[in-house]
């Protein structure tokens, strides 16, 4: 059976995957993405930023994985951020940075992009590389002041890429998006179905062979 792998902690992706039929095996990679973004050119395009994130933690994954799992799996490693004003946002990490955020961007567009990376792993080698990144334009709304203040107090845009979230709190605030909705929350399901069908492995497979069994029902 190929396993799913998941290589991040966000629960927003993994709900994502859940309500698709899937139940990967989550194993978070460690990896520190602001040394890795430190790294790189100061030049270098916010899509390869995401996406060598990703891939990162995708390898650094892979690395740690237990031999019945890397005997058939596919590792996914996943990154997100909003590029807002020609500049790449993460995480603000604090309520004040959170709020700077939000003031800079209500009423505007922003793309939040998400690279993607996906490991074909079989009897312990890595068979398959794929890497690609998702863009989705959303439109953000202007929050009253006590909204915000409410807003950022709950702790939810804290923590969370570009401070906001399509599917929580922070949707109140979405005026609206172009593109695949999924991306937003942090994993994109269409290019997840095109990069499995470039690794040879049908979604659908990876569905029934991964979800978790249905309770029946009693008569």
């Amino acid at each position: 059976m190929t396993r799913v792998v998941l290589g991040s902690a966000s629960t927003g992706r993994l709900r994502v995957l859940r309500r698709a039929g899937l139940d990967p095996l989550v194993v978070v990679s460690e990896v520190d993405e602001d040394a890795l973004i430190a790294s790189l050119d100061a030049d270098t395009p916010p899509e390869v930023v995401v996406a060598k994130l990703a891939n990162t933690k995708a390898v650094a994954v892979a690395a740690k994985l237990p031999a019945d799992v890397a005997a058939d799996c596919i590792v996914l490693g996943c990154d997100s951020m909003l590029f807002h004003n020609d500049a790449l946002s993460g995480k603000p990490g604090s309520a004040e940075a959170a709020r700077r955020q939000w003031t800079s961007m209500a009423g505007t567009t922003g793309y939040l992009l998400t690279g993607h990376a996906l490991l074909r792993i079989s009897n312990g080698v890595i068979t398959h590389t794929d890497s690609e990144t998702a863009s989705t334009t959303v439109h953000f709304g202007t929050p009253a002041d006590d909204e915000l203040a409410a807003y950022v107090a709950s702790g939810e845009p804290i923590h969370v890429a570009g401070a906001f979230t399509l599917d929580g709190l922070g949707g109140w605030f979405i005026d609206g998006i172009q593109g695949d909705p999924s991306n937003v929350i942090g994993i994109s399901l269409p290019l997840l179905r095109r990069m499995s069908s470039r690794a040879g492995l049908e979604v659908l497979s990876l569905r029934r062979r991964n979800m978790k069994p249905r309770r029946q029902r009693p008569d």
